[in-house]
């Protein structure tokens, strides 16, 4: 009972939301995961935990009478078991973005300080959803930092070493670049800034919607997500600049792929959250929204060209869904 209060406070269910926002990061600047990349995943767990903890800490008044079977109102977790935890988590997150680098510790303390900002401070005012937006798109730019912190190799982006035979001797010709190097890392977060608003905006509108899942009754908000979720799918589907028809046709396919499976998995709910809006369909609504961060995330690292990264993205999804059953994402 003690592991499923705790897995109920930090919603393991949605933890596998959160690898993806790194690996986008990291296809957004051009380059493939590291061990750098996996210190950012490590971190990004770690805040978004903590978040989760702190959330509930904060919540409990207000919970013990919309929710009283959470886990602190219950009495299953402690108040101060959920604080104690949520600054652990917070300092652990802060310490594996440190071994990234200077860079992407600069980014998680940012995001850290924006976390703990929502939850104590802005979550119920006008400010709230713009908060949580911003965490999930410096999640991003913390993946992206971290990866772009690493030099890359001189062939990182080149074909492979051709080799020459002239009788008995060898010959080595350079390597021929195929496409533009990855940018350095003071680059990497104006590269990764337009993966971060789409992300950013598709959090902004679930989050809006997630402030009428106690007492449903909001058309307004489901129908302005639903139409917002519309919007964001053409964009990523969207040519990027410079691209125009040098996007292979398979690659094409793929983003377009992973962003209908996007569309579908924040659409329905919320369009049915429109049409009645009571807490059930509004929480399920909210549900989908956090799930569709995935197919998003593994669309915006097709669009970028790693195929490999968004496909491991979107392994995550069963996993997601099948957690999901056991423990409410939200």
């Amino acid at each position: 009972m003690t592991a499923r209060a705790w897995a109920e406070l930090l919603r393991v269910s949605a933890l596998f939301t959160v690898p993806g926002d790194a690996l986008a990061g990291a296809a957004a600047v051009g380059r493939r995961p590291n061990r750098s990349t996996a210190l950012a995943v490590g971190a990004s767990l770690c805040l978004y935990e903590a978040g989760m903890a702190l959330n509930d800490w904060a919540d409990r008044e207000e919970d013990a009478v919309d929710r009283p079977h959470r886990p602190i109102p219950s009495g299953r977790i402690t108040p101060r078991a959920a604080l104690t935890a949520a600054g652990a988590l917070t300092a652990a997150g802060l310490a594996l973005a440190a071994r990234a680098g200077r860079p992407a510790l600069t980014v998680a303390t940012g995001l850290a300080a924006t976390v703990w900002a929502y939850d104590l401070r802005l979550k119920h005012t006008p400010a709230g959803p713009a908060a949580m937006a911003a965490a999930r798109g410096l999640d991003l730019l913390l993946g992206a930092t971290a990866t772009a912190t690493v030099p890359a190799t001189a062939t990182a982006s080149a074909s492979p070493t051709e080799t020459a035979t002239v009788g008995a001797s060898t010959t080595t010709k350079a390597p021929t670049t195929t496409k533009a190097p990855a940018p350095p890392a003071r680059a990497a977060v104006p590269a990764a800034l337009p993966a971060a608003a789409l992300l950013t905006a598709h959090t902004y509108a679930v989050t809006a919607v997630s402030r009428h899942e106690a007492q449903g009754g909001s058309t307004t908000a489901p129908l302005a997500a639903l139409t917002a979720v519309a919007a964001l799918g053409g964009a990523v589907v969207r040519d990027r600049p410079g691209e125009g028809k040098r996007a292979a046709a398979p690659a094409r396919l793929l983003v377009t792929a992973l962003t209908g499976a996007y569309l579908r998995t924040a659409g329905r709910p919320l369009a049915h959250a429109a049409l009645n809006p009571s807490p059930p369909l509004t929480q399920r609504a909210v549900g989908g929204g956090i799930r569709a961060m995935i197919p998003l995330q593994a669309a915006l690292a097709a669009r970028a060209g790693a195929a490999g990264t968004a496909l491991a993205v979107m392994g995550l999804v069963p996993l997601a869904r099948s957690l999901a059953r056991k423990v409410s994402p939200t």
